[in-house]
């Protein structure tokens, strides 16, 4: 399956208001049975090892700087998917992010028909930084990001 870059739409740009980042990419499949929460799990459920990997170095990097690093004020598992918090969800639409106080993030997974047995699975990633730490920490994350996104969503597949 091949990820492709989507454009982000204002509905979807519209759930982080001022958010200075957002990508967005997707992926046709060839099940329609797969609803948003399904194609979320999918995506986050099993993280990568290099993916985990970078996780641990995140966390040690910014703990000391005060910033979240999911592990102690994680949300129950009924209340997120993966790592990531769950926002609000609807058949055709999971939203995931967090609150910090150097940026907040949101995460988008749309689940849309295409065509006859087919769906497209679109992951958007909205950022909206508070300060110089947030503006440092996403320019430094950012091209990892990329990478990070496309492999998690091939995952879905």
């Amino acid at each position: 399956m091949r990820v492709t870059p989507a454009p982000v739409t204002s509905t979807t740009r519209g759930l982080l208001p001022g958010a200075q980042m957002s990508d967005a990419y997707f992926l046709i499949l060839d099940d329609v049975t797969v609803d948003a929460r399904t194609a979320a799990v999918r995506i986050f459920a099993r993280v990568p090892r290099w993916i985990r990997a970078l996780m641990v170095l995140r966390n040690i990097l910014v703990g000391p700087l005060g910033l979240k690093t999911g592990l102690a004020d994680r949300p129950p598992a009924s209340r997120r998917i993966g790592l990531f918090p769950l926002i609000a969800e609807a058949p055709g639409r999971v939203l995931l992010g967090l609150d910090d106080k150097h940026l907040d993030f949101r995460i988008v997974v749309d689940v849309a028909p295409v065509g006859t047995g087919h769906r497209q699975i679109t992951t958007t990633t909205l950022v909206r930084t508070h300060n110089l730490l947030g503006r440092t920490y996403l320019a430094a994350v950012l091209p990892l990001h990329r990478l990070v996104v496309r492999a998690m969503l091939a995952h879905a597949a």
